[in-house]
């Protein structure tokens, strides 16, 4: 009897644990995917902080200083495509950091999800806004 791919992928890694298995699948990791290197996480992580923080940035200081001379719904229409860049850069990381095993990757995954759940209110704030 052949075994399909699928069933291969879901077969757990030696020494991983149920929950690290989850995220894998959670995050289309599979066992083969190619390696990266130490490089590749740091780009990646500050890329993608820089957006977050680039996104906070044009929020809490530009935007309250150009919106009287440029109308109120600017800040919220250039809040939104920051907000999505930001967070589609947020999901490359956190898969970066597992697909590379780094020794830190719960913790940033923490990290990320508390910078992605402010990333989604502030969008979601931004949309009503415009919307409204």
């Amino acid at each position: 009897m052949a075994m399909d791919d699928a069933a291969v992928t879901q077969q757990p890694v030696p020494g991983r644990s149920a929950a690290e298995a989850a995220i894998r699948r959670f995050l289309w990791i599979s066992a083969g995917s190619p390696k990266l290197g130490a490089d590749d996480t740091s780009g990646i992580f500050t890329a993608s902080m820089a957006l977050s923080g680039m996104r906070c940035m044009f929020t809490y200081m530009f935007i309250p200083i150009l919106t009287p001379a440029l109308g109120a719904v600017v800040g919220p229409v250039m809040g939104i495509p920051l907000a999505v860049v930001a967070l589609v850069f947020d999901v490359r990381a956190i898969r970066t950091f597992w697909r590379v095993d780094h020794p830190q990757r719960w913790s940033m995954t923490l990290v990320y999800l508390v910078v992605m759940s402010w990333l989604a209110y502030l969008l979601i704030r931004d949309i009503a806004h415009v919307l409204a």
